[in-house]
């Protein structure tokens, strides 16, 4: 492999061109008319305009993608996350142009693609599931029959889905059909599928992901798992690894499980299999990303191993030269994702111009972003500016380390979650590692994040002052002699 496309933008391109670079792969970058100064652009090293700024006129458009591709004489394409990387029809045309995908075959993303195909795929493997049927479904009345007998609260969900989007929380019979009626609006609109199926909701649950790679020659391993249950609207926006609950029993048994998931659809390349976990460390199969993730940072840290190379090494048909008795833990990484919300607002978006960005350095902290001070932040992308990595010799001395590097991230023009970050990571339910997907509902409000920006910046305030009192008494005023 000479030569690399990244059919992708921002933070995820440049991550993707540092490690193609490290290996001596020289990169070429797309861009929309947005993008035409973006960092990425500047950062690889030769750069194609593909469209118009909405993504369904630029980076969402495969064939235009591979058209450059080919002009530029590439050898594959990265698709990072989000937009073509979970596309099977891209995945397989680019395939049928002779170029590799840096990804699994479109088989298995169309198998994990849909959460009910996924289900039916995993279901001779012995993997625990959460309760549900196993069937698309659109009768209301039929829905309510299988609720009862289920039990509330029941969870309806997209198949197709993804984000948190097409999903629905019933507690009452009463609301199945509005509630249904609202997921599958959502779903054809987000997904063009308006496919959604019942699950028993399980209250209270943790979020685990656990991380797999595997080659073209059987090779399998998991990279352990991710914590993720710290989410605002059912997406993720901190994660951690390892996770403070999990025992070495049980992480060894989730690990097993990921693998049996990956099994299940032949799976190739680095992937990620969801799993929920419940008070009584029961684990259920969730879903599983065919992709690389925004969090895979983390798993970079403790592992020491470099996720985006063994992507491409896997792609190229080499070998996994790393066996799973031969990983081991060490540390503790924690990923904060720095939204253009607002978190005193709903986390609604808040684009804008970028007066001021300097992110902070040090021991243990890396940035991944796409963004610098003086650039507009686009209304046509997912609002992350930059995902925030610290990481420490333990769980304590990485969440100092993110306080830290919060403290020293000086972002003036936009709204962001930073301060949610350090709300939550000063909260003592997070400290003490009691907490589960509620978080946000259980301990979060714009009012005490409010009242906590207050208090320190009146105690800002008065450091300030206490500091020029001092600087003022010790100041001497030279007489001045007739």
């Amino acid at each position: 492999m000479k030569k690399l496309l990244i059919a992708n933008r921002g933070e995820i391109a440049i991550r993707v061109m540092k490690t193609a670079h490290k290996m001596g792969i020289k990169t070429v970058a797309v861009y929309s008319e947005i993008d035409r100064n973006a960092p990425h652009v500047r950062f690889a090293n030769e750069a194609v305009y593909i469209g118009e700024s909405p993504s369904n006129k630029s980076y969402l458009l495969g064939d235009k993608i591979i058209e450059v591709a080919l002009k530029m004489e590439v050898d594959a394409i990265h698709p990072g996350y989000g937009f073509l990387s979970e596309n099977a029809l891209f995945s397989e045309k680019v395939a049928k142009n002779g170029l590799l995908f840096i990804g699994p075959n479109a088989h298995a993303i169309r198998i994990m693609g849909s959460k009910l195909a996924a289900k039916e795929a995993v279901k001779n493997y012995d993997i625990p599931m959460v309760p549900g049927i196993d069937k698309a479904i659109t009768d209301v009345k039929e829905a309510t029959e299988i609720a009862l007998k289920m039990g509330f609260p029941i969870l309806i969900k997209a198949s197709a889905g993804g984000g948190g989007k097409g999903m629905r929380v019933v507690e009452k019979v009463q609301d199945i059909a509005s509630q249904m009626e609202r997921a599958i609006s959502e779903a054809e609109s987000s997904f063009g599928d308006g496919s959604v199926f019942i699950e028993k909701y399980i209250s209270s649950p943790r979020h685990i992901e656990i991380q797999i790679m595997a080659d073209t020659h059987g090779n399998m391993i998991h990279l352990f798992e991710r914590e993720c249950s710290i989410q605002r609207r059912h997406q993720k926006i901190l994660e951690e690894a390892p996770s403070v609950i999990l025992t070495p029993e049980l992480r060894a048994k989730m690990g097993k499980a990921a693998l049996l998931v990956a099994k299940s659809c032949d799976y190739v390349g680095a992937g990620t299999v969801e799993f929920l976990l419940d008070k009584q460390l029961n684990f259920y199969f969730l879903e599983m990303n065919t992709r690389l993730q925004v969090e895979h940072p983390v798993t970079e840290f403790i592992t020491g191993l470099d996720l985006v190379e063994l992507q491409i090494r896997v792609a190229r048909g080499e070998k996994l030269n790393i066996a799973q008795d031969s990983i081991s833990i060490k540390g503790h990484a924690i990923e904060l994702r720095i939204y253009a919300e607002d978190p005193l607002n709903d986390f609604l978006p808040s684009v804008g111009f970028l007066e001021t960005y300097s992110p902070p350095t040090g021991k243990g902290i890396r940035v991944d972003d796409g963004f610098e001070q003086g650039m507009d932040i686009p209304i046509y992308y997912d609002p992350m500016l930059s995902k925030l990595i610290t990481y420490g010799a333990n769980r304590s001395e990485a969440i100092q380390r993110m306080i830290f590097a919060i403290d020293n991230y000086h972002i003036k023009g936009v709204k962001t979650t930073l301060p949610f970050g350090k709300f939550v990571c000063q909260h003592k339910a997070f400290i003490s590692g009691n907490f589960n997907t509620h978080f946000v509902k259980d301990y979060y409000s714009p009012s005490l994040l409010q009242e906590d920006m207050k208090d320190k910046a009146a105690l800002a305030a008065l450091v300030a002052l206490k500091l020029y009192l001092e600087d003022k008494a010790q100041l001497r005023i030279p007489s001045i002699s007739s």
